[in-house]
């Protein structure tokens, strides 16, 4: 169970890169994409609406995701959102990034 004490709490660039993620398989709406990052990253982050749409938005600006109105499983109307070519790219380019990062960062804290 999460509590305030123990949530963890995205690094800037990190949504992007579990978004893009989230993608790579299929097209998703809003809240499917806010639950299939909770699901890869099992259960360690819980990506508010807040922070999810403002990225979606500026990632779909950027070229990296196209979006379709569509119906999700409750017959609601819902915005479908997909990766780009450039989007197939740009989560390439995320993943090495971070590789890069926690592989520096761990090196700092195992040195003495």
């Amino acid at each position: 169970m999460k509590t305030p004490e123990n949530s963890s709490n995205l690094l800037q660039g990190t949504l992007d890169l579990l978004i893009l993620k989230s993608l790579a398989l299929e097209p998703m709406h809003g809240l499917g994409i806010s639950r299939r990052v909770g699901q890869i990253t099992k259960g360690a982050f819980d990506v508010k609406a807040g922070s999810l749409f403002p990225a979606l938005h500026r990632m779909e600006e950027a070229g990296w995701l196209a979006s379709e109105w569509g119906e999700s499983e409750n017959k609601r109307r819902a915005k479908y959102y997909r990766l780009t070519k450039a989007g197939q790219k740009q989560l390439g380019v995320e993943k090495e990034q971070w590789n890069k990062v926690s592989t520096a960062i761990a090196t700092a804290l195992r040195a003495s």
